[in-house]
């Protein structure tokens, strides 16, 4: 499978990493020889239609702060849109960060990759969020895939617990914990009893929070994460203008004593029923949700199975990095399949 990569970020060069670790072991075992035929990242873009050394690409970005300055390969002037139009591919991996205002470049990006035919799996969560069931529906009409399960969860499993695990029942309402800076934060208030202002100041110190924390603590990436799920999960064709979003800027100290005493905490959860909301809630210490530091957990209430909990990491490089490797081999597996039928 040649693969255009389009963002080389940490999680961008966290995928490279994971294909030059686990070459041997992906054709082995699944098949699998993915080939990276160009790399794009804001200083330009790497082109080999023959597939680039992802040991040298690296080394070149650390180096010299862009794969465009390979010598053999760099394409100083070449954009993101020009490579997914020329540079011949079955699947783009987009890995640039979420704006979650127009949602670009990242919405250009895969609109072009899906006329252009190619498969796409993307961590950008910021065209989903605003576009999801338009892009749903253009993936089918040019018959590609789209795959996203590196935007909720990051490694964690979660959308894939609930669309294959609980295949043939009927998910009714969902709750989680989506964010783990705000996480880490509202733990650190109420193990540590600091406030709001320095629980942040530890989280940004640690790498947990942006210098400007704004998608976090006022509850937007949350919100980003509960949409993808909405639509991918319930089918509710939401957008992010469709919730109510509070983020944890005035949770206070005297809120998570008071809550303390009744034997529960404050987490900020994402929640879908009849409508979908993010917001500060106090929930009882033994909720399987009650979890700490920069953990995800999410619970889906199905018809059948009741309730069940995914928990695990929700960021991460490699961990995000994981997800997109999972996603391109179920689309080989799916392409496989349907070349059988």
């Amino acid at each position: 499978m040649r693969i255009v990569l389009i963002g080389c970020g940490v999680v961008g060069q966290s995928f490279a990493r994971i294909l030059i670790r686990r070459e041997a072991e992906l054709a082995k075992n699944y098949g699998f020889h993915p080939r990276v035929v160009a790399m794009v990242d804001r200083g330009g873009a790497a082109v080999n239609p023959k597939g680039l050394d992802l040991e040298k690409m690296l080394s070149v970005k650390v180096e010299k702060g862009t794969v465009a300055a390979s010598r053999e390969y760099g394409r100083l002037a070449m954009s993101a849109l020009d490579v997914i139009e020329s540079v011949e591919a079955e699947a783009m991996v987009e890995a640039t960060p979420t704006n979650i205002k127009d949602g670009e470049p990242g919405l250009s990006h895969i609109k072009t990759a899906f006329k252009t035919g190619k498969h796409v799996v993307t961590t950008n969560k910021g065209p989903l969020a605003l576009a999801l069931p338009v892009l749903t529906e253009l993936a089918d009409y040019n018959k590609v895939y789209l795959k996203f399960s590196g935007t909720v969860g990051a490694g964690t499993p979660v959308l894939e617990l609930a669309k294959k695990c609980l295949l043939g029942d009927r998910i009714v309402s969902i709750r989680g914990i989506l964010n783990g800076t705000t996480n880490y934060i509202l733990t650190e208030m109420d193990e540590k009893r600091i406030t709001f202002q320095q629980a942040l100041e530890n989280a940004q110190k640690l790498g947990y929070a942006e210098a400007d924390p704004s998608m976090d603590v006022d509850g937007i990436d949350a919100a980003c994460k509960l949409v993808i799920m909405a639509n991918w999960i319930m089918n509710k064709k939401a957008t992010l203008k469709d919730v109510d979003v509070q983020g944890i800027r005035k949770v206070t100290l005297q809120a998570l004593e008071e809550a303390a005493k009744r034997g529960c905490t404050v987490k900020l959860v994402g929640s879908i029923n009849d409508n979908l909301k993010v917001k500060p809630t106090e929930i009882s210490r033994h909720d399987p949700l009650s979890v700490g530091g920069v953990l995800n957990a999410v619970t889906f209430v199905s018809e059948f199975a009741g309730e069940e909990t995914i928990i695990g990491r929700g960021a991460g490089g490699m961990e995000t990095a994981s997800a997109i490797l999972r996603d391109l081999l179920d689309i080989k597996h799916n392409l496989a399949t349907t070349l059988i039928a």
